[in-house]
């Protein structure tokens, strides 16, 4: 028997079943591959609408559900066909598009799954379903991302927070502070032609401006309803990064219609992370007077409020102490998103007039904002 084309193969696969008509059947290989992404996007509504009927793998007859293969079945056999940026879309794909809850409230699916924002993100949304021994296998998945996270933000933290380079040299050979045009133009005189060479006798380097140690705050309000999810998470890991820098102060509140202050869990974010629960309303005033009341000096604070600024509270008493906070000399924040795409999505009606009172309105990712208060901690 000939071995199927890789190419038609791959069309196949693309196209569906019935494609093989052109394309010929699939090998062993293929054939497992399409039956685990079938198991996943068969049960697309879409595919109904079209009046597309999808045909029942062999030896299972009747029923227009998805086949009785189980998560732990299905996550074994896309561990073993699929690269690994493969699985993490089809896992993403299976709890944040389809709802299979079972990815991450079944302890052992949670044992063979490879955690990732997406299943992060899943966890918080689902861990009220979960009891104690679920919890305690989610929370490897909620320690390993956010370990991930830290690793990948605290080098963008260290350089928004290490100076500025100043145009004056410096004494001290630092490797990023290396002044290449000016190393250049003082070791001219040593340029040998004849080997195209120029030979550095002084190299120089830049100074950088020093920060200065006057107090800061940095208040951070994040809305946990569910759909700021990825905010939640990378609010704790940059708040947490954040910790104990000189010459700042942060405070961290989740709320949705209630406010939580969880600034005494900053420097364990994935205990924090544990702590929120995601969902439910929004009253975006209740939570910005909160925050107003930590306020200790007002020119001498960054007050961030994460949210999609779709005000459940009273949004006139929401626009009154933004005003408060603007006239007193508070550098208010308005963030849509703050993850690593900062992809906005947000009630820009609100936004707007949030804008005329004087808040900085926008989206940013985590880097950025830490940017953003090294900026003010300088002046």
């Amino acid at each position: 028997m000939t071995a199927p084309d890789p190419a038609l193969e791959r069309w196949r696969l693309i196209l569906g079943s019935p494609a093989e008509r052109c394309a010929g059947p699939l090998g062993t290989e293929a054939a497992a591959r399409d039956a685990a992404l079938d198991w996943l996007y068969g049960r697309d509504p879409e595919l109904a609408r079209r009046g597309i009927r999808r045909p029942s793998p062999a030896g299972r007859e009747g029923g227009d559900g998805p086949s009785a293969v189980t998560a732990v079945d299905w996550l074994d056999d896309v561990h073993r066909l699929f690269p690994r940026e493969t699985i993490e879309r089809l896992e993403r794909d299976a709890v944040e598009r389809y709802g299979i809850e079972e990815i991450v409230t079944d302890p052992a699916v949670l044992e063979r799954v490879e955690p990732s924002p997406a299943l992060l993100r899943a966890v918080l949304r689902t861990k009220h379903l979960m009891n104690p021994a679920v919890l305690g296998a989610a929370r490897r998945i909620v320690e390993k991302v956010v370990r991930q996270l830290m690793d990948r933000l605290r080098p963008e933290v260290h350089r928004a927070f290490t100076g500025s380079r100043d145009r004056r040299p410096s004494r001290l050979a630092v490797a990023r502070d290396f002044d290449f045009r000016t190393t250049v133009r003082t070791n001219l005189a040593h340029y040998q032609p004849e080997h195209k060479r120029l030979i550095i006798e002084r190299p120089s380097f830049h100074s950088r401006t020093r920060r200065r140690l006057q107090q800061w705050q940095l208040v951070l309000l994040v809305d946990q309803s569910g759909s700021m999810a990825g905010s939640v998470i990378h609010s704790a890991v940059t708040a947490a990064c954040l910790w104990n820098l000189p010459g700042l102060k942060t405070h961290l509140v989740a709320f949705d219609t209630s406010v939580v202050d969880l600034t005494a869990d900053v420097p364990d974010p994935v205990e924090l992370l544990m702590r929120v629960q995601l969902g439910g309303g929004t009253d975006i005033a209740r939570a910005v007077d909160y925050g107003a009341g930590l306020i200790d000096n007002p020119r001498r604070c960054v007050f961030a409020v994460i949210s999609d600024f779709y005000e459940g509270g009273d949004p006139y008493r929401l626009i009154h102490t933004v005003r408060q906070l603007v006239q007193q000399g508070t550098t208010v924040l308005g963030l849509a998103a703050l993850d690593e795409e900062a992809n906005p999505s947000y009630d820009r009606e609100l936004a707007g007039r949030l804008a005329r009172e004087g808040a900085h309105m926008g989206a940013m990712t985590p880097g950025r904002l830490a940017e953003f208060v090294a900026e003010r901690l300088a002046r």
